[in-house]
């Protein structure tokens, strides 16, 4: 069995993140076009990379247990931020 970039077999599809639906991560995605799905485990890339710039404020319930879920699946249980 072949695995990607991410260690998921290649048979299993990487799930895909809009911007858009996630305020913080819109805001995150300012040099991209929000309306495009990204690959999830690149949209916690985003989020870890950028922590700092996210106000954990105006974060919704919605957008917090993406964030749970992206943790938990791609960041083996932890989210990497200061």
């Amino acid at each position: 069995m072949t695995t990607n970039a991410e260690g998921m077999p290649e048979s299993m599809p990487e799930s895909m993140i809009v911007p858009n639906d996630f305020p913080e991560l819109k805001s995150l995605a300012w040099n991209r076009d929000p309306a495009r799905a990204m690959p999830a485990g690149e949209a916690l890339a985003l989020y870890e990379r950028d922590w700092r710039f996210v106000d954990t404020g105006r974060l919704t319930e919605q957008e917090t247990q993406l964030i749970r879920e992206l943790a938990a699946t791609y960041g083996n249980g932890v989210l990497l931020v200061s």
